[in-house]
């Protein structure tokens, strides 16, 4: 009987040990099968005001063009200039032989002296007829003689004295000057060359590179798109802040000299789509040349509550859609498909998908997929890293 208790004892000891063991067992397998949290990288987009900007390409033009053509012909007597210097305005820069200028001059003075003389005997012969014929001395028709010789003797002398300005503005043609100021090219005849009034071929060419201009091309949708974005009030503009320009040079530099924006055309050319915007710089130290290519760097506006997200955590799905992992609230990963303007430095700006205070997952995005549990951990964006150095 004793032994049967013991025995009886033993065997509920050994089935407990086997359930309390299949429970753990089912325990562990439990545990083992549900997935763990993925620590991951996150970044959370903060909405902020944000001025944008929009390069665009563009060529160097001179602010003013003289192609100096001579006004009167003759022979080059001496040029008056160093080719490549710096040329004021009204400065001489050829002789033209004068002697045949000066010789019509003198005889447009003689002409204007016979012209006077002339007057003075038929302004007096007038006189004298007017008060004989008061008086019957002269007939009706020698007054009418006299009056009208009178008059044609001031005729004249107005035809003289317009020969003598005639005259004395071919003499100064004689002096070609230069219209404006600025960097005179090299000559295209010598002393001696025999030169044309208006020909075709510019002895010289002055042009002026201080101020200078750049003639920029910006697609005509591009300024649609802009001008709706205003209208709508998503861009908002600082008239102060959008006439200014940043030119960036052939070699990646920034000119040192701020522009401004001059006007911008009304029409479209039709063989590129495009219109012309002009910006006018200073150019003290001649480092812009007509004919060199640059780009420029105009503001558009201001966009409020912008986004911004880091090109790192976005990726394109198999549409070529750009996509991008988020955190839920409940620790999970969810899947965004998102809509991007453009970039500005290294993140992308995003116009729908993303919202002020969405956790964006730019680190371990290779171990996870949408829905799977994370460990979401807050990284420092690269803008604030360059803020905080």
């Amino acid at each position: 009987m004793q032994r049967s208790r013991i025995a009886l004892f033993v065997l509920s000891a050994l089935v407990g040990s086997v359930a309390l063991t299949g429970c753990d067992q089912a325990a562990e397998q439990s545990q083992a099968s549900a997935p763990k949290a993925v620590p991951v990288g996150v970044i959370t987009v903060k909405s902020q005001a944000l001025t944008l900007k929009k390069e665009l390409p563009g060529r160097i033009s001179a602010f003013q063009i003289a192609e100096i053509r001579p006004q009167v012909s003759g022979i080059v007597q001496s040029r008056l200039f160093v080719e490549g210097n710096e040329v004021k305005q009204g400065q001489a820069l050829y002789q033209i032989d004068p002697a045949t200028f000066e010789a019509d001059l003198a005889a447009s003075e003689a002409s204007v002296a016979r012209a006077e003389a002339s007057i003075a005997s038929s302004k007096s012969k007038a006189s004298r007829y007017k008060e004989l014929l008061k008086i019957k001395a002269v007939s009706q028709q020698d007054f009418d003689e006299a009056d009208a010789a009178y008059k044609q003797a001031n005729a004249e002398l107005l035809t003289a004295k317009a020969q003598l300005k005639s005259a004395q503005i071919n003499l100064d043609y004689s002096h070609v000057s230069s219209p404006i100021s600025g960097q005179i090219s090299k000559s295209s005849v010598t002393v001696g060359a025999l030169v044309s009034a208006n020909q075709s071929t510019a002895l010289a060419t002055v042009t002026q590179l201080d101020p200078i201009y750049i003639d920029l091309t910006q697609s005509s949708n591009e300024l649609t798109q802009l001008k709706k974005a205003i209208s709508s009030g998503a861009l908002t503009v600082d008239s102060a802040s959008q006439t200014d320009v940043e030119l960036i040079m052939e070699d990646g530099s920034i000119y040192p000299h701020k522009g401004t924006l001059q006007f911008s055309e009304v029409t479209v050319d039709p063989s590129t789509g495009s219109v012309t915007l002009r910006a006018k710089f200073s150019n003290p130290e001649k480092l812009l040349l007509p004919g060199m290519y640059a780009r420029a760097s105009i503001v558009e506006g201001v966009k409020a509550g912008a986004i911004l997200a880091p090109q790192r955590g976005v990726s394109r799905n198999s549409k070529g859609e750009p996509t991008a992992m988020v955190v839920s609230k409940d620790n999970t990963v969810e899947s965004r498909v998102l809509k991007v303007d453009r970039t500005i430095g290294s993140d992308w700006l995003v116009t729908d998908g993303l919202s002020d205070g969405d956790k964006l997952i730019v680190e371990g995005l290779q171990k996870i997929r949408p829905g799977a549990p994370v460990n979401p951990s807050e990284i420092q964006s690269s803008a604030k890293a360059d803020q905080a150095q």
